[in-house]
């Protein structure tokens, strides 16, 4: 993948983080009771996606080599990662289908998004 990939991956991780923080601090909030996790916790996994997306966004407009960053971008996704599966273990007892179901998606979609990010960080910059 060229620069242009990678600062695509930058965009594209800074769109999604906003898309995240947007349904975990707003949506995600107004549906609590048929989610299943308390609010404190919606507005802790709401805020961190602000931070990744002020970072991609950095990335994607400030750094002409941008290859180095993504892989850190690719591990604070894969952390965050971590910890939502670690929360909705401690809540699995609060968790309803419907709250299941939008963070296991969300996984899946972090998942391929972390993939693409340490392939394209991997690949050697000289064709």
């Amino acid at each position: 993948m060229t620069n242009l990939g990678t600062k695509k991956l930058f965009l594209i991780d800074g769109i999604g983080a906003l898309v995240s923080a947007l349904f975990l601090g707003v949506v995600l909030v107004w549906l609590e009771d048929r989610i299943g996790l308390p609010i404190k916790v919606l507005y802790f996994l709401a805020i961190l996606p602000v931070f990744f997306a002020i970072y991609s966004f950095s990335c994607y407009f400030f750094k002409d080599n941008s290859k180095p960053f993504l892989k850190g971008i690719a591990t604070l996704n894969l952390l965050y990662c971590f910890l939502t599966i670690g929360l909705l273990f401690l809540y699995d007892h609060n968790l309803t289908f419907l709250g299941w179901t939008y963070f296991i998606a969300e996984l899946i979609v972090l998942v391929i998004l972390i993939w693409l990010e340490f392939k394209a960080s991997s690949k050697n910059t000289q064709g």
